[in-house]
C-alpha cells in the first residue's frame, strides 16, 4: 500500500501508533495541559484491566472544570505508519443482541425524538432528540502530559456502569490513559449529569499488546456518583456482536478538530461495507474528525426513540480517504470485553 498518495501531510510522533497501518489517521485529540501528580495508573492486570484508586478517581473529577473540557484542543492527526495487523479477521462467535434500558427516572427532555433525521447523512447535528443524547458524551483524559477527548456511550449492563469507547481511548503507545472521566450529555462545557470517573478502564487484548486496529475497542467500569449508578441516571443503549457487515448504521461523536469544535453532537448515516484496504472493519461516509473517536456506531437504531444496538465504535480514517469512517467488527474479542467490563 505504500504506493497510494496521501491528500494532506500530517506531523509525525515519536513512533508509530494504532498498529502502524500505512497512511491511517486515528481520530484522538489533545490539548496542552499537565497530568497532575499522583495519578498514575496501576500495572496491566494480566486480563488487561486499569484499575483506578478511589483517590484518583476523585482527583479525575475535580480536574475536568468546565474551563479544561471547553479548552480541550485537537492535537496533529496522528501519523500511523506500517501496517500492523493480526493477519486474520476478527474471531466469530453466535449473534447475541442485549436490549437497551431506560433510565430509573427520566433523564431530562431529551428521552424522547422530535422528528425524523437525513438518511444516508455525511455528518450533521442531531437533532432528532431522544436517548442518545443523555447516553452517549464526550470522554476526557490526560495522554503524554496534555488533556485529550474522545467519545463514547453508556449500555446496559449487569453493573449497570459499564461505558464502550475505542481502544485508544483508553491506552495508547503502549500506556493507559489517566484522569479519565465519561460525561454523558455533554454541551457547551456543561455536564448535565456529571463527570463520572472510570474505576477500572479496559480493552480488548490485541489492542492491549499490540494497538491491532482490527481491535480498536475499549471499555471503561465508572464508579457512582452521589450514591447512583450511570444507566440508572441516563440510561443504557443495547448491544449486537457477530452480526455480520453490510449494514445500515447510525455514527455518533463529539467531533473537535476543524470544521467542528467538540461543542456540538453530530451524527453520520448510511448503509455500510468492509474495509477493501488494511483492516476488517466497517466502513460509512462520514466527515467526522479528532475527538469522534469511541462514539457509538448503532444498528436497529430508530430515530424516533433515539435506542439502537451499539455494534462499532468511530476509530480511525485512511489520509486518502478523508470523509470516510472505519470502526471494528464487534466480534467475539469485543463481546469478551464487555462482558469482563460488566461484570467488574
Amino acid at each position: 500500500m505504500r504506493g497510494i498518495p496521501r491528500t494532506r501531510r500530517i506531523p509525525r510522533i515519536p513512533r508509530p501508533v494504532l498498529g502502524a497501518l500505512v497512511g491511517v489517521t486515528a481520530l484522538l485529540t489533545a490539548g496542552t495541559l499537565a497530568t497532575p501528580a499522583g495519578a498514575a495508573p496501576k500495572p496491566d492486570s494480566p486480563n488487561g484491566v486499569r484499575s483506578v484508586t478511589a483517590g484518583a478517581q476523585q482527583q479525575a473529577r475535580d480536574f475536568w472544570t468546565a474551563e479544561r473540557m471547553r479548552e480541550a484542543t485537537p492535537l496533529d492527526l496522528v501519523d500511523v505508519n506500517g501496517h500492523h495487523d493480526s493477519g486474520s479477521a476478527p474471531r466469530k462467535g453466535a449473534a447475541t443482541t442485549v436490549a437497551p434500558t431506560a433510565p430509573a427516572a427520566a433523564a431530562g427532555e431529551q428521552t424522547t425524538g422530535i422528528g425524523l433525521m437525513a438518511f444516508p447523512n455525511g455528518g450533521g447535528q442531531w437533532t432528532g432528540g431522544g436517548a442518545v443524547v443523555s447516553t452517549a458524551g464526550r470522554v476526557f483524559f490526560s495522554y503524554q502530559g496534555r488533556t485529550a477527548s474522545c467519545s463514547g456511550n453508556a449500555v446496559t449492563s449487569n453493573n449497570k456502569s459499564t461505558v464502550i469507547t475505542a481502544g485508544h481511548c483508553v491506552k495508547l503507545e503502549g500506556a493507559w490513559h489517566t484522569n479519565w472521566v465519561f460525561v454523558p450529555g455533554y454541551h457547551d462545557g456543561q455536564a448535565p449529569y456529571g463527570r463520572w470517573s472510570a474505576s477500572k478502564t479496559l480493552s480488548t487484548p490485541q489492542w492491549t499488546a499490540s494497538e491491532d486496529i482490527n481491535y480498536d475497542v475499549g471499555a471503561a467500569v465508572v464508579a457512582p456518583l452521589d450514591g447512583k449508578l450511570l444507566t440508572d441516571v441516563v440510561g443504557g443503549q443495547g448491544l449486537a456482536f457477530n452480526t455480520g457487515y453490510n449494514l445500515r448504521m447510525y455514527s455518533f461523536g463529539f467531533p473537535a478538530a476543524a470544521p467542528y469544535d467538540g461543542e456540538k453532537f453530530i451524527y453520520c448515516s448510511g448503509t455500510t461495507n468492509r474495509d477493501f484496504l488494511l483492516s476488517n472493519d466497517h466502513g460509512m461516509n462520514c466527515n467526522m474528525t479528532g475527538g469522534s473517536s469511541g462514539g457509538p456506531w448503532f444498528t436497529q437504531f430508530d430515530e424516533a426513540t433515539g435506542k439502537g444496538l451499539l455494534s462499532s465504535v468511530n476509530s480511525f480514517k485512511y489520509n486518502f480517504l478523508p470523509n470516510r469512517m472505519y470502526g471494528p467488527y464487534f466480534g467475539a474479542d469485543a463481546q469478551n470485553l464487555y462482558q469482563t467490563a460488566q461484570t467488574s
